[in-house]
């Protein structure tokens, strides 16, 4: 009679476990995936940014300033790393001077390459299964989550047909020195198959035309959700070497160590409409493995009117915050090309009054459209009509400036290089005559000037004319476009441009538009 008592209860049991579990395994899985999160929030994230080159340590205090956060410079120049908590995801992309974010997989200081070609690339494919590739995709989908606005890849005629003239998005300008490389490849055809480009030059296969046609709602998932409807991830792998000493190119490490991913993974290839793309930086004996977390470079976030050289905003923001402005400050780029300097200047010091001018009608018009454009924006995304922004653009001759003398504060450009715009014969003659006109208009003993120029023989000779005007206090060199610029701090002395004392300053007058005749620079 017990043993019969004892069945019941035990089949009973056994009944009451089963139902018990199908009803909690949902929330089993929940708790699971709360707990993956609660083990990401715990401890902070490394990310690494790319920066206009020359300006790392500037990048450096606006992350001190606005996260907090101490930053390591790297080695090979325009990056730099921090750790930040998962919270501030979403304010690492509202910094101004950074161009693209990653977040590091794993960084290696003193990684030792093999010495054949052979046995250093059979080395990184093995160093792909043993990354702990783990939390650095779950901050990869935790960044898609909190992104503000998501929006569908370009179709590639569209990319080429946007970007013309202009660097490839998601890639830095490190290109200095000539052993650097970028390399990328997806790995649908067999290794034989796959072509070696120069050395010289960024090395990009692309082994899987004919890209699938889809329709906007499933792009649009894939590009948010990745594999949260259990399709298969697309991915690509963007290898940046620099240093003569690798046995292999930077196409050839991006092809194999792909290779691997892929077969670690069992993700899909895809060099266009990829979901995630896995960067292999290569720095000498430095080996850094990130993911991306933005798709197109955070410098392209004010300008819809480009011209012929157009500065980058992340550039433009780096010449600003070395000028120091202070509250109530006129500001002014006297040659704005599509004014990048004071769109940027009005968006991150709102407190100064900025103004841009050109003697091209052209530029003057683009800067305008500009300046439409980003008034629109605001009033969209604060859904209210907004008063205007600190701001004006006029159309005036560089060398007849219609500002009462020492009436303005900050003087920030980007003077003619020379050579899309204007000519270095003519520069002899420009920049002297500018340097002495915009000593006439900056005030006295607290002024300041940043400009940028690529000529700077000509910029050194006509400094050595006006030395009794300007003060050279700090210079930083820079990549634009490739080219080795310099980005020259000035500052106003107390000496008057006629001889003698500056005296007291005049009060200053309103600004009225001029006509211009046409000048030496259009877009710079």
């Amino acid at each position: 009679m017990c043993e019969v008592k004892m069945s019941g209860i035990q089949e009973a049991t056994d009944v009451l476990a089963k139902v018990t579990l199908n009803e909690t395994s949902e929330p089993a899985a929940e708790h699971h995936e709360e707990k993956q999160l609660d083990s990401l929030h715990s401890s902070p994230v490394t990310i690494g940014a790319t920066v206009p080159t020359g300006f790392e340590s500037m990048a450096a205090e606006e992350v001190k300033e606005k996260l907090g956060s101490v930053s390591k410079i790297s080695k090979d120049r325009g990056k730099i790393y921090f750790d930040i908590s998962v919270e501030s995801l979403s304010q690492v992309h509202l910094l101004r001077s950074v161009d693209n974010l990653f977040v590091i997989v794993e960084e290696f200081t003193d990684y030792q390459f093999k010495d054949t070609k052979e046995a250093a690339l059979e080395d990184l494919q093995q160093l792909a299964s043993k990354l702990p590739w783990e939390r650095g995709l779950e901050v990869w989908r935790l960044n898609n989550s909190v992104k503000k606005k998501k929006t569908r890849r370009k179709k590639p005629n569209q990319a080429n047909d946007s970007t013309k003239g202009k660097q490839e998005p998601g890639k830095d300008e490190s290109s200095e020195v000539k052993t650097a490389e970028q390399g990328d490849a997806t790995f649908n055809m067999p290794v034989d198959d796959v072509p070696v480009g120069s050395k010289l030059q960024k090395e990009t296969l692309q082994l899987n035309e004919g890209p699938e046609i889809k329709g906007e709602e499933e792009e649009t998932k894939e590009n948010e959700g990745g594999d949260t409807n259990g399709q298969v991830l697309k991915f690509r792998v963007t290898c940046n070497r620099v240093g003569d000493k690798h046995s292999f190119s930077s196409n050839e490490a991006a092809r194999d160590f792909g290779g691997a991913v892929q077969e670690h993974f069992q993700w899909k290839a895809d060099m266009t409409k990829f979901d995630v793309e896995v960067l292999l930086n290569i720095h000498n004996n430095e080996v850094v493995v990130g993911i991306a977390l933005t798709e197109e470079s955070l410098h392209r976030r004010n300008i819809t009117h480009f011209g012929p050289t157009t500065l980058r905003s992340t550039l433009a923001y780096g010449m600003l915050r070395l000028c120091d402005p202070r509250p109530a400050d006129i500001i002014i780029d006297p040659m704005c090309g599509t004014g990048a300097i004071p769109i940027e200047g009005v968006s991150e010091w709102p407190t100064c009054f900025h103004m841009a001018a050109d003697n091209n009608p052209s530029a003057v018009n683009r800067t305008a459209h500009n300046i439409e454009s980003l008034l629109r924006k605001r009033q969209s995304k604060e859904s209210q009509t907004s008063w205007g922004l600190p701001i004006d653009v006029i159309h005036w001759d560089i060398f007849n400036l219609p500002l009462r003398t020492g009436s303005v504060d900050v003087i920030v450009t980007d003077m003619p290089f020379g050579k899309r715009v204007g000519s270095k014969k003519k520069n002899w003659d420009l920049y002297p005559a500018f340097l002495r006109e915009m000593s006439r208009i900056c005030r006295p003993t607290t002024g300041r000037a940043v400009l940028l120029t690529h000529d700077k023989k000509c910029f050194v000779k006509a400094l050595s004319q006006t030395g009794h005007l300007w003060r050279k206090s700090h210079t930083v060199w820079v990549n634009v476009g490739g080219l080795h610029a310099g980005v020259f701090l000035l500052r106003r002395t107390s000496n008057s441009p006629t001889g003698g004392s500056a005296g007291k300053q005049e009060k200053r007058a309103p600004v009225v538009p001029v006509q211009g005749g046409e000048g030496d620079k259009a877009d710079e």
